[in-house]
């Protein structure tokens, strides 16, 4: 089985990384949306994988630490691109969330990525 908590924060950010002239080089925002999944058997006592409001209570230090801020000022987020910002929240939830499965970011209603751990 495999659930899921969707999560938003506003943030702004830019690109350092990316060719002069590249519109992701100015400084500007994203409504994001971070979807954390976890994976598992399903407990046959109480019929759930893991409490909803576990998955929110891990999730809310990093929630603090991202909404309503410039990303690249967050340690560890110097090239905060969709990809490495996934990988920033797997490394955060990973030892909380031992049956992590994913995580998910959309900067936009139409752009994202998927993070599953490992090296990406």
């Amino acid at each position: 089985m495999e659930i899921f908590r969707e999560f938003t924060f506003e943030a702004a950010h830019h690109l350092p990384n990316v060719p002069e002239g590249h519109k992701c080089s100015r400084l500007h925002g994203h409504s994001y949306r971070i979807r954390v999944h976890v994976a598992g058997d399903v407990d046959p006592d109480d019929g759930w994988l893991m409490d909803f409001g576990d998955l929110k209570a891990a999730f809310q230090p990093l929630h603090d630490q991202l909404d309503h801020h410039y990303l690249n000022e967050v340690e560890g987020l110097k090239n905060p691109t969709s990809e490495n910002l996934a990988r920033w929240i797997w490394e955060r939830l990973a030892d909380s969330l031992p049956r992590l499965s994913a995580v998910q970011v959309r900067e936009t209603c139409t752009s994202g990525c998927i993070y599953r751990g490992g090296t990406a």
